[in-house]
């Protein structure tokens, strides 16, 4: 036999709040440790222009939303508001290696020092395709962090500025 326990408000021992509900089926979490915040994704308001063979930071510079405003749009660098594992995606779109010899490299960069990142060689690509690299990465609280792109493509290559298709996103994990 199954049991249903009706309640509008969660909380722990302490008395805080951790659950509430409005009563129709809307619940909200309180508990800071049950969220996957901060958490920002930002698009580029127009293309960017890649020189060849050059590490270059990719400029997000509109936020869809930033929870915690640790993205900064002028610098397009992410900040840590604090410790923990976060989780970010990186997505941009272009004609960035269209032979077998040409390659282009996605990473996440803490504090201007390369962490990881994801090689792609497309052979003979000749219309925009979507590059990616996703990470997840071990941050202290201030570490700042920044999308970056370096191609061989042999001449300067621009960005889409496609929403859909050039972003940089990324949270904090619950729990890792």
């Amino acid at each position: 036999m199954a049991s249903i326990i009706k309640a509008n408000q969660l909380q722990d021992f302490g008395g805080n709040s951790i659950l509430t509900s409005d009563g129709a089926g809307t619940v909200t979490i309180n508990s800071a440790q049950m969220k996957n915040t901060p958490a920002f994704h930002c698009t580029m308001s127009g293309s960017q222009t890649i020189a060849n063979a050059t590490t270059t930071i990719l400029q997000y510079d509109t936020e869809v939303y930033d929870t915690d405003s640790a993205f900064n749009t002028s610098n397009y660098t992410f900040t840590a508001p604090s410790a923990g594992k976060y989780f970010f995606k990186i997505a941009t779109m272009g004609i960035f290696c269209d032979s077998a010899s040409e390659i282009c490299i996605i990473g996440v960069y803490v504090n201007g020092t390369q962490y990881q990142k994801t090689t792609h060689n497309r052979s003979t690509v000749t219309t925009d395709t979507s590059f990616f690299h996703e990470s997840i990465v071990p941050l202290s609280a201030s570490d700042a962090v920044t999308a970056k792109i370096y191609h061989t493509q042999g001449s300067s290559r621009g960005t889409d500025a496609a929403v859909a298709s050039t972003f940089f996103q990324g949270y904090k994990l619950i729990g890792a």
